[in-house]
């Protein structure tokens, strides 16, 4: 597995704010005890809670580019690093660098953040705006399960209509496949997409998985492969990064 880069590293190690008093921690969110019980699986989910910061290395199976990101968590500041561009989002707008050419895909908006959030599920439904249910199992592959399905309020994200529904592995208590939608580009009524979490890892108490995979999705089975990302060196840190890092470089344009 690739290791975070040199360069990543340094910026941590240049960014990351040291502090000597203690740690401040958040309310909890209101949520169900069955839902408080898949992310109870996924193991201390009160420290990502809690996290000001989190980073991580991800490796884009097939053209195996590596691409790394800082996130301030709370304010959900990005910054993607690649050999072809940097990603960035300022907390007001989003940014690429050295130019929009340099990202192939339809939206640098849509895209910063979309692995972040995949890799982040469960975690990321404590978020204020979510509502997490327990709904009717659904059957994936032959095997049927338990599922909880994630609302977003009509004023939450970009796209509060994507739906989102979580099958969990009954023997672990664990999230082992993502159905989801984008309505992002105008579609009211889009397929749903299968995305299946695997090998999950100890990241310091937390668990993140190392591969996602995704599929298309039709007659309650996986279909064709869309993609897969694999994942290394999640770290969720108590201080956030240098709001430097998520501004706008010199040579960067603004770009939705």
């Amino acid at each position: 597995m690739h290791k975070i880069s040199l360069a990543v590293t340094n910026l941590i190690l240049l960014f990351s704010i040291v502090s000597c008093q203690s740690k401040v921690e958040k309310s909890l969110p209101e949520l169900s005890p069955e839902f408080t019980t898949i992310l109870d699986a996924h193991g201390d989910w009160q420290k990502w809670y809690n996290s000001k910061a989190e980073s991580y290395a991800m490796i884009h199976e097939g053209v195996m580019t590596e691409e790394n990101a800082l996130i301030n968590l709370d304010s959900r500041k990005i910054r993607l690093s690649n050999t072809e561009f940097e990603i960035g989002f300022d907390g007001s707008q989003t940014w690429i660098s050295p130019s929009r050419e340099a990202y192939k895909g339809k939206s640098v908006k849509f895209y910063h953040n979309l692995y972040f959030y995949f890799f982040n599920i469960p975690y990321v439904f404590t978020d204020q705006g979510v509502t997490v249910e327990k709904v009717a199992d659904k059957s994936l592959n032959g095997k049927k399960y338990p599922t909880f399905q994630a609302k977003f309020d009509s004023s939450t994200g970009s796209s509060p209509k994507d739906q989102y529904f979580m099958l969990i592995n009954p023997e672990t208590n664990r999230l082992e496949y993502l159905l989801y939608n984008v309505t992002y580009f105008g579609d009211e009524n889009p397929p749903l997409s299968a995305l299946k979490y695997e090998d999950y890892r100890n990241a310091g108490g937390v668990y993140f998985p190392r591969i996602l995979t995704g599929y298309t999705f039709d007659n309650d089975s996986t279909g064709n492969l869309k993609y897969q990302v694999t994942f290394a060196d999640a770290l969720l840190l108590d201080e956030e990064f240098d709001s430097e890092i998520f501004k706008r470089p010199a040579n960067g344009i603004f770009a939705d």
